[in-house]
């Protein structure tokens, strides 16, 4: 499959590929419920000896207290990267009580009402009740179930010597922040035209607990008496029953410029919405949601891919995006890999690597709405039939197999992993292409074909299977302790979270009404 290092350039329309300009920058959030050994739900509160959930740079809590999310820093190393997110994955697993471990798939172990999933806390400072607030209201407004599904955010961004060259390249006129920023966009588009590949790869949620759609509307089948799926699935999390919004359908983001898609973000977190308005903004003295526009704030906005810029003190990320332009884009469109200790292995980020410089060296057309929906329904198509290999997508309106498809953008696929094997001096790249090309023609072998072959061979319900992966990788974690360096930092790193999440409640000058207040005018 490997190309020649002058095809892959011309391919591109490059003169050369600097070996510096594979130094990718990677980092990976990644979130995991925390569970009893008979795996429910936790439902104590965080525990202290991992700090403040809402200043530790490494552990966090997502929708819930029981929702443990982890963080990395930016490596350019994969073997770094995952080496850090093990060790917050072992530092965890130490300090849980009861002998909880986490949960290694996207969809939830089994739960019985909304109210059993405890809304993570964040202390008594302003911005701390606001997180809280925030997932009070994302409960009211789309139930906490559906906040209790996990997932895997991949940030990606080129290095820095990377931008110059390139735009020299390009031969753009503009200021090296806003070409930057363009060709983020560039990636973003493409990232939503081929993103439907990713789910088929690497989607890992065909099944769920029955009690997971209780009361809800499905088309999803019976596996056992407390299993529902589909047969052909890849990423239930995706579907319908997972990260969907009908409210925000009314949204039509094409990243075609920056400040259109700020500007439709803001004007959707400053317009009312009849059925958020229904809910009410107070009940007995009590917020129930932060305001009752269509997006509380800009993460409430659901996407398989967002520009993303690090904020400065006090800043809004919409804000920060139109004073200093896209850092990196964040890929939200991973299910947990249930057979990767961490979620993630080398070979996927390889892969993704491959495809992100792809959308972001390919020929990117401006979008408009005919592909908007397009995308969107080449992606739910994939979610629920990804594996029949008989399944036809649209390509600018017009029939294509799935298969097929898959092939050629693997063909094309083969010029970024074999320049980013050249400089590298090896050959992963292409090798983590071809194992993930095994895939288009053996459905069987993708996440979700080997979840319901296991389920199916060893007549195991979902949440056996779930269970039994979770304790082979809490035992691999557990089996190995940290060097004392690591244990120290960790340790260090949990006590001053608790010192700065102290000095942030002081330095309050305002009242929570008052602050928020401010917020929804911002």
């Amino acid at each position: 499959m490997a190309k020649q290092f002058s095809e892959c350039l011309q391919r591109y329309q490059l003169p050369e590929f600097a070996p510096e300009w594979g130094a990718v920058q990677r980092g990976i959030e990644k979130e995991s419920l925390r569970v009893s050994p008979d795996g429910r739900t936790s439902l104590s509160g965080h525990p202290r000896a991992l700090g403040s959930a809402l200043t530790n740079p490494y552990i966090t809590t997502d929708f819930s207290e029981a929702l443990l999310e982890f963080i990395t820093p930016p490596y350019q190393d994969i073997d770094e990267c995952l080496a850090v997110l093990e060790n917050i994955h072992r530092f965890t697993l130490q300090n849980l009580k009861n002998e909880e471990m986490l949960w290694v798939s996207s969809m939830p172990c089994p739960l019985n009402t909304d109210a059993h999933i405890p809304i993570a806390q964040y202390g008594h400072s302003n911005i701390g009740r606001l997180k809280t607030l925030y997932r009070h209201g994302l409960s009211h407004r789309y139930g906490s179930l559906m906040q209790a599904i996990s997932g895997l955010h991949y940030n990606f961004s080129m290095p820095e010597g990377f931008w110059e060259p390139y735009q020299a390249i390009c031969n753009h006129q503009g200021s090296l922040q806003d070409f930057r920023t363009e060709k983020y966009l560039h990636l973003i588009r493409n990232f939503h035209r081929y993103s439907w590949l990713l789910i088929y790869l690497f989607g890992a949620s065909p099944a769920a607990c029955r009690c997971f759609v209780d009361s809800r509307e499905h088309s999803l089948q019976e596996f056992d008496e407390h299993t529902l799926y589909l047969p052909q699935a890849t990423c239930l999390r995706m579907s319908n029953l997972g990260y969907k919004s009908e409210a925000q359908k009314s949204l039509f983001v094409c990243y075609n410029e920056l400040d259109a898609y700020v500007d439709c973000l803001d004007q959707a977190m400053h317009t009312s919405y009849p059925e958020y308005e229904t809910i009410g903004w107070m009940k007995e003295g009590q917020y129930l949601q932060m305001n009752t526009n269509l997006l509380q704030l800009e993460n409430e906005f659901y996407s398989t891919i967002r520009p993303k810029r690090n904020v400065k003190n006090g800043e809004r990320p919409l804000e920060a995006l139109t004073n200093r332009g896209i850092e990196y884009v964040e890929v939200r469109a991973l299910d947990l890999n249930p057979y990767a200790p961490l979620g993630i292995d080398a070979e996927q980020i390889r892969f993704l690597d491959t495809f992100l410089l792809h959308c972001l060296l390919a020929e990117s057309p401006q979008c408009n709405e005919r592909e908007f929906f397009e995308v969107a329904s080449n992606l739910a198509r994939v979610v629920e039939q990804g594996r029949d290999p008989a399944l036809i997508l649209q390509l600018e309106s017009a029939p294509k197999a799935m298969r097929e498809w898959a092939q050629e953008l693997f063909d094309d696929l083969t010029h970024s992993a074999s320049m980013l094997d050249q400089i590298h001096e090896g050959s992963n790249y292409e090798m983590s292409l071809n194992k993930q090309l095994e895939k288009i023609d053996h459905p069987e072998l993708t996440p979700s074909g080997r979840i319901l072959g296991e389920m199916q061979e060893q007549q195991l319900s979902f949440f056996e299977c779930s269970m039994r992966q979770s304790r082979i990788h809490r035992d691999y974690l557990v089996g190995n302790s940290l060097d004392a360096d690591t244990l120290d930092h960790l340790q260090d790193t949990s006590a001053q979270s608790l010192v700065k999440q102290q000095q942030i409640e002081a330095a309050d000058t305002i009242s929570f009404d008052d602050f928020l207040k401010q917020w929804n005018e911002g």
